[in-house]
């Protein structure tokens, strides 16, 4: 059998780090006996359901993928960030480690979450180019906050600067950047700006990874507007819930398990079918759990109780998927 260039990068980067006895990347050109194949095609057909590995960094490498494949999911959203399960002045030793944990486990990696803002920061080239080789297709940018000093237009074109010169080294290692809109003042917590400097960029290499939750922290009723609006950037997904609470200072937001919040899951799944985005999807747990929510390395209740709550969300969720399909 001959060994394409994607396997062979793939095989040296893994030796470069030490690692051996891997199982081969797979190729979407490439078919075995059942068909045609690929490392990073979803197990499930009708989206790939991935965890936010935040929440099981309690968990070693082989610890966290055995864990997130007998919970029943399809794939891992690697941290790959300060204080995340792969440290990015260790990219090039670590990032090759835990794929390989991941991919043993039969699950994939439909995407990493970093903390790249910027092409020429200091861990970025390596970040992308070990990403990039290890065939990992998404990696979520982190948050650029809005100059202060600066009038609105003109941080919305520095950040189309920004964003060109992210996507021109995207393109060099095969690998596309979803900047995630995330409620609050940063750029991007409203759709709005997120799409406008996003239209002038080539999108194979720049997208959104839409996080239904903070749309509707901003748009209670007018998220749907901003669903369309970036649908045809929409790259990956995450999933989680909330509602407000009344307290003595004020309203807060408070997160909850899937299907306990205000989230119109409903719509949010009829407006995917409609606009037909069969993104990857990632669950993030920010919710009370031991610990875990915050991606604390040691807990403070159960193991037991943990995961039960991990599966009950990708329950829901799958549920709620069998439904609109």
């Amino acid at each position: 059998m001959n060994t394409t260039r994607k396997e062979f990068i793939y095989k040296s980067i893994l030796a470069a780090a030490g690692i051996t006895g891997l199982p081969p990347i797979k190729n979407p050109e490439k078919t075995d006996s059942n068909g045609t194949y690929s490392a990073r095609r979803p197990v499930n057909t009708e989206f790939n359901i991935s965890i936010f590995s935040k929440h099981l960094q309690w968990l070693d490498y082989p610890e966290m993928a055995e864990t997130a494949a007998e919970l029943g999911f399809d794939g891992v959203d690697l941290t790959v960030r300060p204080g995340g399960h792969v440290l990015p002045e260790r990219v090039t030793q670590d990032l090759p480690r835990a794929v390989k944990a991941v991919r043993d486990a039969g699950l994939e990696i439909p995407m990493i979450s970093t903390a790249v803002t910027a092409a020429n920061e200091e861990h970025t080239d390596a970040t992308l180019k070990t990403a990039g080789k290890l065939g990992i297709q998404n990696y979520r940018l982190g948050w650029i906050p809005y100059n202060k000093k600066i009038s609105i237009p003109e941080n919305l074109e520095m950040f189309k600067e920004r964003l060109n010169r992210l996507a021109s080294l995207n393109k060099q290692y095969d690998i596309k950047a979803d900047y995630q809109n995330h409620s609050g003042t940063s750029f991007g917590a409203s759709a709005w700006d997120l799409w406008y400097v996003l239209k002038d960029i080539d999108n194979k290499w720049i997208g959104c990874q839409y996080d239904i939750r903070h749309a509707t922290v901003e748009g209670a009723n007018s998220w749907p507007l901003d669903l369309e609006l970036i649908s045809p950037y929409i790259g990956t997904m995450d999933i989680k819930d909330f509602h407000w609470v009344k307290k003595e200072d004020g309203w807060q937001i408070k997160n909850v398990p899937l299907g306990e919040g205000m989230v119109d899951f409903n719509l949010f799944f009829e407006m995917l079918k409609q606009f037909s985005i069969n993104a990857p999807l990632s669950i993030h747990y920010e919710y009370p759990l031991g610990g875990a929510e915050h991606g604390a390395t040691s807990l403070s209740t159960g193991r037991e109780k943990i995961l039960n709550g991990i599966q009950k969300d990708l329950k829901t969720l799958r549920g709620w998927i069998h439904e609109f399909n």
